[in-house]
């Protein structure tokens, strides 16, 4: 392994452990009693989350493959593809998650926090495929990425955290199966360096598809969940919070 690929390869090792360690952070919300405090915290960051995602995605991502490809119908297929794949992935586990909850019995009381289990399995999986294909483009646009992803990952896992305590699993089981499927993403990182070593369109293919899928998780996911409050002091705080998210993108610029 040459130095740039070691340099990238430990940059992105660090990238993804800290991404993991991410699922700990519920761990911090134990103490807090006050729902409406932790609600108006969670709706701050799913609006920075927001911003950041599509931020990456415009500023970051897009440009990179643009810049390697061209403005070709094939980059735009492959955002377009990214946008398909991620609400495949979305509606199978809202499937999943419907039918285990439709047969569910007293014997299975979990069923519903597994199969979140296992849904998070998979997006921490292609979170790893995300930041590894990023530190491929560059060592900037890597933490760019890592970033975003970050972002998107402290609600994101708080919630989860919330649906195991929900679905009566202990606090500290929680938090153990919580951090043992966020180790997933190391898994996606490592296929996404050694392929995309061996296969160079494939940074490409897969940061296109980062692309799509981060627009389809703001634009689908996060931008609605925002739109749940119409209280007017706290959208004025989504909109910052959204322009905060972008604006971080932004300003990442400067380590280019």
């Amino acid at each position: 392994m040459d130095n740039p690929t070691l340099t990238i390869f430990l940059y992105t090792l660090v990238s993804v452990v800290i991404v993991s360690l991410i699922s700990l952070i519920g761990i911090f919300f134990l103490t807090l009693t006050n729902i409406k405090k932790i609600k108006v915290v969670l709706f701050f960051m799913v609006s920075v989350s927001a911003g950041a995602l599509l931020g990456d995605a415009f500023i970051h991502l897009l440009p990179e493959a643009v810049e390697k490809a061209g403005f070709t119908l094939e980059v735009s297929g492959y955002v377009l593809s990214g946008i398909v794949i991620f609400f495949i992935v979305e509606k199978w586990i809202h499937w999943e998650h419907y039918h285990l909850n439709l047969h569910k019995s007293k014997k299975h009381p979990h069923s519903f926090a597994l199969m979140n289990l296992m849904g998070d399995a998979l997006h921490n999986f292609i979170d790893g495929l995300a930041i590894g294909a990023s530190y491929l483009i560059s060592i900037e646009v890597g933490i760019a990425t890592t970033i975003a992803i970050i972002l998107h990952e402290i609600p994101q896992e708080i919630s989860d955290f919330g649906v195991l305590i929900h679905g009566g699993f202990t606090k500290m089981k929680a938090l153990a199966f919580n951090l043992m499927v966020a180790t997933t993403a190391i898994l996606g990182a490592i296929i996404s360096i050694f392929v995309g070593i061996s296969f160079g369109d494939f940074e490409v293919l897969l940061i296109s598809l980062t692309a799509g899928g981060f627009i389809y998780i703001s634009a689908a996911d996060l931008i609605p969940e925002l739109h749940r409050e119409i209280n007017v002091p706290v959208s004025a705080m989504q909109v910052f919070g959204i322009l905060l998210g972008i604006g971080f993108m932004f300003a990442l610029i400067m380590l280019e």
